[in-house]
């Protein structure tokens, strides 16, 4: 997970910024963000099936191993002259639709580390959570290095390096027998076969719908992540041209912003489950949304944006931990790919437009007035998800997970 993320977060950096200096287009890089995540969604949707039955470890090493291809070939192409524009829009597609399932091959196997390992899965997923912020903090402000000292297509060559080296780990170094299939129900008197892709993905969807805790985050998520993508992909490069700061401070702000989220999850992994989540969850959102673009709409120095977002990093370090402690405790072990799929798309599915919505508004209205309007509406979406009555359920659903054995739904 280190490696691959890694990579990716690199990549965040050198690939918006390689678009933006070679057309001088926000509304290009957006596209070219768009391309990327459109598929991720669409592609990890329709895979989880697809996880449970072939096992996450294959599919991992696999598609990283897809995407590490993609990514070497965009600066290749460009030395050789050959990269045009939608050539590099098919590309970058390629890697999204490849990073899906491997992401999603991953996190099915943290419940099983989680088992390995005798800790509690507040501990597994803030321990994943750890390796995230670690990855977000090295990797952008590795590809804020490399873009200010050598250009962006030296980042893109790092993410590709990046995601063979963790395909080989996920492939040779990992305990024997780990990441295997997950195992059916044992069939019926009659006999009948292995259920088959379309009833493993019904299966999943069926049983997301009858989750309302599951469904009211989905939701949230899929906003907030869609303004993140927005501030990430378009509006942060925007600024740091406007205001004259470049790309090093790109990579600054992402760095001190992921090394505040390893403190808050390193937190998390030590007493998230001692914690009512609910209130960890709506505080750690309000500290990490609306901050960070109200900072950036103000005519203040450098040194107070970081400040914000260290505070916000900080915060957004306690999220990912209980919310994936929640999803593991309520999903059966053996459903775990179809319905993290589901919900990983579902809460991706605005991501692809983020960019795309965010370099269009800034075409439209300046940059200024879309920080401003941003900011708002992801302090709306979080605390008005927070009142809803289902949320209550976060604290009774790790009290009830204690007395059921891992991985069995949660009623």
């Amino acid at each position: 997970m280190a490696l691959s993320l890694t990579g990716t977060r690199i990549s965040l950096v050198a690939l918006p910024w390689f678009v933006l200096v070679t057309t001088g287009s926000a509304t290009r890089t957006g596209l070219v963000v768009f391309c990327e995540m459109a598929p991720y969604v669409l592609v990890k949707a329709f895979t989880g099936p697809v996880v449970d039955r072939a096992g996450p470890r294959v599919v991992s090493w696999s598609t990283d191993l897809t995407s590490a291809t993609a990514a070497a070939l965009i600066p290749l192409l460009h030395v050789l002259h050959l990269l045009t524009f939608p050539l590099l829009l098919a590309l970058v597609a390629v890697i999204g639709a490849a990073r899906g399932p491997g992401d999603l091959a991953k996190e099915v196997m943290v419940p099983e580390a989680a088992d390995r390992g005798a800790v509690p899965l507040e501990r597994a997923t803030g321990v994943a959570g750890v390796v995230e912020r670690l990855a977000s903090t090295i990797g952008p402000a590795a590809g804020g290095a490399l873009v200010a000292l050598v250009g962006p297509l030296t980042g893109l060559v790092v993410n590709a390096v990046c995601l063979v080296s963790g395909s080989v780990v996920v492939g040779l170094v990992l305990p024997h027998g780990m990441g295997r299939a997950a195992k059916e129900a044992a069939p019926g008197p009659d006999g009948a076969a292995e259920p088959g892709y379309w009833k493993r993905f019904g299966e999943g969807f069926t049983f997301l719908r009858g989750e309302p805790l599951l469904l009211t985050v989905i939701v949230m998520v899929a906003i907030t992540n869609l303004l993140d993508a927005a501030i990430g992909s378009v509006l942060l490069p925007v600024w740091a041209r406007e205001s004259g700061n470049g790309p090093a401070a790109m990579g600054l702000m992402s760095s001190v912003m992921g090394a505040a989220a390893v403190a808050g999850s390193l937190i998390a992994a030590t007493f998230a489950h001692r914690l009512r989540r609910r209130t960890v969850v709506l505080v750690g959102f309000l500290l990490a949304g609306a901050p960070r673009f109200l900072i950036l709409a103000a005519d203040v120095p450098l040194g107070a944006v970081l400040g914000v977002f260290v505070v916000s990093g900080f915060g957004a370090g306690f999220i990912n931990p209980v919310l994936g402690a929640v999803l593991f405790e309520r999903v059966p072990r053996r459903m775990l790919g179809r319905v993290n799929a589901l919900g990983d798309s579902l809460a991706w599915a605005g991501t692809p437009l983020g960019g795309l919505l965010a370099g269009a508004a800034v075409a439209a209205a300046g940059l200024v007035p879309t920080l401003l309007t941003c900011g708002i509406l992801y302090f709306l979406t979080t605390n008005l998800a927070g009142l809803r009555r289902e949320w209550r359920e976060m604290d009774r659903a790790r009290h009830a997970a204690a007395g059921t054995e891992a991985g069995e739904p949660v009623t």
